[in-house]
């Protein structure tokens, strides 16, 4: 089977506005109901594997073990693991994720849940309110950031399950780039431009990412040698160097010093799970995407169940009318994620409702196709914490295995904290639970918090036709959504419905990107949209 996939997202703040000015140009209106779209990149094709990543270095560490006769899953592992060398402010050996996976020799697909989970020693009533509409900035700066990691357990358990190589080929590369570094790119160097300030207040962290007090100027070399020597110990001893060696003992000293939450034991007895994916259907295509604690799944299932009753196709890309039902969908989802969506270990969860065509007509009734409606909804500035910083990439092989996985540290740099001589940032993953308690997703030691994280695939006839996935936080699911309607219903190739102006919302605002033409925007703000 011949698989293209295509990936491309720049997460950068400035690449973005750099990239949509110049999209801009590209894009022209040229009728009342569609927007001509000239891609920026040429689609990759590959009959005997593809590797997409946000960082060439980690695609070529992946691309490495398929010349060398691995599989998806192997060049996956090795790109993650050089992912924490040369992205380290989206993805870690001390961050979270899922790993969405089609195995070709049974035909069958699945997903590992590596996401985070609270301490034991974690309450409803952690984090102090500070003002009405958040807490303080403890949840999302610190030590009682940081949740139990799930990444490296994952990467480990899904290499000795379905991978061909050994833990130390997939990780060679990553271990020689800490060691004699990795140029400074404009876009990472965005990042630490950024994040100055909060990465100043942590030593450690600034000794690394700031030498001398000091941005490092683009072009000049990253060298992380503490960040090797735990990577060697990774390599020499599995993911028990962490959970229950010398690095997890690091970590679990500093914290007790620095008043975090993290104990041994909340290392030992964490637990990667692998889950069945939710499953949908649109058009004739069979969706499969990620079930809790993630919410990305099952929001895209809903959505595009409540958006099949619609004629996509004949409103055009790009009209308002089309954004407009995007935007409805996407807070009639919003809706039931905040009312339903949780830990499925302490939550009772309505899942075969939620993903019922059944619902989504129910749901599609309350929907109206002129002019904005009011949903109900949950305390929204409340949740709002997950971040834009994480990173996503797709692999398949010649065999037709297909990975799609998406890992972060939620917030750029995590915590911005690094444990003394191991050179590994640690997660906020506990940003992402409400601070208020009583809700799906508030606080409670040993809970997996929510994530929107929606690495998703798209089968005709049972087999791949694409997988998609991206960074984004709360915008992820939207972005995939969006992506698999520019697909299907558009007919675009997977290169345009990536590089595609997207729009997004989570009740009180419109973000649309500057591609989408002034006449659109005026078209929606009629419709009674906030837009931005």
């Amino acid at each position: 089977m011949t698989f293209l996939n295509v990936y491309s997202y720049i997460e950068s703040e400035l690449y973005r506005l750099l990239y949509n000015q110049c999209k801009y140009l590209l894009i022209r209106f040229i009728t009342m109901n569609t927007l001509e779209f000239q891609c920026l990149k040429s689609p990759a094709f590959g009959s005997r594997g593809v590797v997409a990543t946000n960082h060439a270095l980690a695609s070529t560490a992946g691309l490495e073990m398929l010349a060398a006769g691995g599989n998806a899953i192997d060049a996956a592992i090795a790109a993650a693991f050089t992912l924490t060398v040369v992205e380290p402010m989206s993805s870690g050996i001390f961050g979270a994720g899922y790993l969405l996976f089609f195995q070709a020799s049974t035909g069958k697909t699945f997903y590992i849940d590596h996401y985070a989970k609270a301490p034991y020693g974690a309450t409803s009533n952690l984090f102090n309110l500070v003002r009405q509409n958040g807490p303080q900035a403890e949840n999302r700066l610190g030590y009682k950031s940081i949740g139990i990691p799930g990444n490296l357990l994952a990467w480990c358990r899904a290499l000795e399950e379905w991978g061909t190589f050994d833990l130390t080929t997939t990780m060679t590369t990553a271990i020689n780039l800490a060691n004699s570094g990795f140029t400074i790119s404009p876009h990472f160097h965005s990042y630490l431009r950024r994040d100055f300030s909060e990465l100043s207040q942590f030593s450690e962290t600034a000794n690394i990412f700031l030498p001398n007090g000091k941005l490092p100027q683009i072009g000049s070399k990253l060298i992380q040698h503490d960040l090797a020597k735990t990577l060697a110990v990774i390599s020499d001893r599995g993911p028990d160097g962490l959970y229950r060696g010398p690095i997890g003992e690091a970590v679990t000293r500093d914290m007790e010093q620095r008043h975090g939450l993290i104990v041994q034991k909340d290392l030992e007895d964490y637990r990667t799970h692998r889950k069945q994916p939710v499953q949908g259907s649109y058009r004739g295509h069979e969706i499969a995407s990620l079930g809790p604690s993630s919410s990305g799944g099952i929001m895209t299932i809903e959505a595009l169940n409540i958006l099949e009753g619609f004629d996509i196709a004949g409103l055009g890309y790009g009209t308002a009318e089309y954004f407009h039902l995007i935007l409805e969908t996407l807070k009639l989802c919003w809706a039931d994620r905040f009312a339903y969506l949780g830990d499925p270990d302490q939550v009772s969860i309505p899942l075969e409702i939620l993903l019922s065509k059944e619902f989504a007509a129910s749901r599609r009734k309350l929907l109206n196709p002129v002019e904005k409606g009011n949903y109900i909804e949950g305390d929204v500035d409340l949740i709002n914490r997950e971040s834009n910083d994480t990173t996503h990439m797709t692999i398949a092989d010649s065999q037709g295995n297909v990975v799609a996985s998406t890992q972060t540290l939620n917030e750029a740099f995590g915590s911005k904290v690094i444990t003394p001589g191991t050179g590994m940032l640690l997660n906020n993953c506990m940003a992402l639970f409400n601070p208020l308690p009583g809700t799906p997703n508030s606080i409670s030691g040993g809970k997996r918090m929510l994530s929107s994280m929606s690495p998703t695939m798209v089968f005709t006839d049972g087999k791949p036709w694409f997988a998609i996935g991206t960074p984004g936080g709360i915008r992820i699911f939207a972005a995939v959504i969006q992506g698999i309607l520019n697909v299907i219903d558009h007919g675009m190739s997977l290169q345009q419905a990536i590089e595609v102006p997207r729009i997004w919302t989570q009740f009180q605002y419109v973000e649309v990107e500057p591609g989408v033409p002034v006449s659109v925007r005026h078209s929606l703000r009629a419709k009674g949209h906030d837009v931005i």
